[in-house]
């Protein structure tokens, strides 16, 4: 046995024994999906799972200010997740946090260090969190919340008082909250801008009920996997689980539990091969959305299930972005709100052409205007300007980049959980050269949402920027097999780039033919075409690309085209430049001609 000084963190679920009396198997089920959800935020603060109780769990962390950290991001997630739900099937846990001795004997702890977390817990508020006067001496300066005076308490066993802070979610308004009532949405994206509701009905096994575990466990992570993106709510287990095996049709489904949108799937097993088939719908209609398919070999049951909920995450997620953006006016006012003018935005983007780019740009800046807090308008508006310049169909300025960047940092600040948020703060630093910010902030976006491909190929733009193609491509080719349909992302241009600094022209021009599908006269793909044919030795058809460049873009000169790009090894900008002055691009130009672009 050892001893040792730990912080320890105690949870039970307020008012267990009622639900269970009232819903045994849903409770247990539900409790099970909310323990699952909450795990990573655990892991994510160095604590580990001691034990698990009937309606609780024991963790232990190295540092206290991991675990109250921890405790408060578990409460706040837990909100976030019940905010959606009827108050009958509200779950919330109190938190009891403290910080002393233990006895550790193999995976367990003791001692009173323990024992005072436990009643520390059931002094807390159902939803909020207690913490012990030395926790919060030990951690109240590193903290970025603050805990209230709860004044001194007494308890069994326990000779001496025991001072007590409190955090709440939602400050002094959770003490005039009704009972069971849901606790409001803790994200930074207003509730009524969260239009759609998505419900995730269990999977079924379409093999023998010793699979059951494994479909059920898909649908369990595909809801958490979803309910990390901040544009939709996303209804939880215990919502859809009900209907399980009943045989209602999807609409009376979608009406009982007010959903948008539902995705509904089936899992196969035949001998060592699976089959997983899932469909989105629009339940009022019956339009059948999106559907896919994925077929595997048996291995490693969890990396499959993990592999297969990232795939169904990555293709679903923007599909419900697109479904929402084809339907922008939900409101029948005539006097359209900031979140209508989003929409419309929305829509418009999809369509990538220069006009509706013009038009999303309107469009999210009137958004902005009427909200200034709206995030998501922010970092969309910052992408797509981006993206016009790419493209060609934006002039570049200095002050373009300025509010790229500026809109970049608001949209993080306004919204500190959103990974796209974060994604576009990385890759304005890494177009700005400033690489190990960007580096900080694609991590961060990864870590805020692990199925977010557009962050991992985010990441992969800071290796690019870095001369680190081959990291580069791997993800860039990973994002684009599990979420091709997102237009915010370009990872067939990213990936051209990445082969031609690799040498790997044939690659390249591949890549580059991909984008160039979508968008004929995309400005950089037209580039690195010209670039890869004449590196190639392919002469006559580089001089071709090179006249389609310069028809698309009279005005454009190598200097001028390499102005905004930061790539880390001069080596790679030398290389690029080489391509390109070997495909015919003029260097400078003494005479304007046309408008120039870059």
């Amino acid at each position: 046995m050892e001893r040792r000084l730990a912080a320890i963190v105690c949870a039970d679920v307020a008012g267990y024994a009622r639900m269970m009396g009232a819903d045994e198997a849903g409770t247990h089920a539900a409790f099970k999906a909310h323990r699952s959800a909450i795990y990573p935020v655990i892991l994510n603060h160095g604590g580990r799972i001691v034990k698990n109780t009937g309606d609780g769990f024991l963790l232990e962390f190295p540092s206290i200010v991991g675990a109250i950290e921890s405790a408060i991001a578990m409460q706040t997630l837990m909100a976030e997740r019940n905010t959606h739900l009827p108050a009958d099937r509200v779950m919330r846990f109190r938190l009891g946090v403290h910080m002393g001795d233990v006895i550790a004997d193999e995976d367990e702890v003791f001692g009173d260090g323990v024992n005072i977390a436990v009643r520390l817990e059931a002094v807390a508020v159902p939803g909020g969190v207690a913490v012990s006067e030395k926790a919060h001496q030990e951690a109240s300066k590193h903290l970025s919340v603050e805990l209230v005076d709860a004044g001194s308490h007494r308890f069994k066993n326990i000779e001496e008082p025991v001072h007590v802070w409190a955090w709440e979610p939602g400050g002094s308004e959770t003490s005039g909250r009704k009972p069971n009532e849901p606790s409001k949405s803790t994200s930074n994206l207003p509730a009524q801008y969260r239009t759609a509701i998505v419900g995730v009905l269990p999977f079924a096994n379409l093999t023998d009920s010793t699979d059951e575990y494994f479909s059920d466990g898909l649908t369990e992570d595909l809801i958490h996997a979803l309910s990390l993106q901040s544009f939709y709510r996303v209804l939880s287990r215990s919502s859809t689980f009900t209907f399980k095996g009943k045989g209602l049709s999807a609409r009376l489904i979608a009406r009982e539990i007010d959903a948008t949108y539902l995705i509904q799937g089936s899992v196969r097993r035949s001998g060592t091969k699976i089959r997983v088939t899932a469909e989105l719908i629009a339940p009022e209609t019956g339009e059948q959305l999106w559907t896919g398919r994925y077929d595997r070999d048996m291995g490693d049951l969890f990396a499959l299930q993990d592999e297969l909920t990232t795939n169904l995450s990555a293709a679903l997620a923007p599909e419900i972005y697109r479904a929402e953006a084809s339907h922008p006016a939900r409101s029948s006012s005539t006097d359209l709100t900031a979140w209508d003018r989003f929409l419309r935005g929305l829509s418009h983007y999809y369509l990538q052409t220069k006009e509706d780019f013009e038009s999303s740009i309107a469009l999210f800046r009137e958004a902005i205007a009427l909200d200034p807090t709206l995030a998501i308008a922010r970092a969309y508006l910052g992408t797509i300007l981006v993206q016009g310049v790419q493209y060609g169909w934006i002039r570049s300025t200095s002050e373009l980049w300025a509010e790229a960047m500026s809109l970049a940092e608001s949209s993080v600040r306004l919204d500190p959980r959103s990974s796209f948020a974060f994604s576009i703060l990385s890759y304005m630093h890494a177009m700005d050269g400033n690489h190990e910010a960007a580096l900080d902030a694609a991590r961060k976006a990864v870590k805020l949402n692990p199925y977010d491909m557009g962050a991992r190929g985010v990441l992969g733009i800071c290796h690019l920027v870095a001369g680190e193609h081959r990291e580069a491509i791997e993800l860039f080719s990973m994002a684009v097999q599990r979420g091709n349909s997102d237009p915010r992302y370009k990872w067939a241009a990213l990936n051209a780039f990445s082969h031609y600094l690799l040498g790997q022209y044939d690659a390249s021009l591949s890549w580059a033919r991909e984008a160039l599908y979508l968008n004929p006269v995309h400005l950089q793909m037209l580039t690195v075409r010209a670039a890869a044919l004449a590196q190639s030795g392919r002469a006559e058809e580089a001089a071709d690309a090179t006249k389609v460049l310069l028809t698309n873009y009279p005005g454009l000169t190598v200097e001028k085209h390499l102005r905004n790009f930061r790539w880390k090894a001069p080596a790679d900008i030398a290389h690029y430049r080489d391509g390109l002055l070997k495909a015919g691009v003029p260097s400078t130009r003494l005479t304007i001609v046309g408008a120039a672009k870059s």
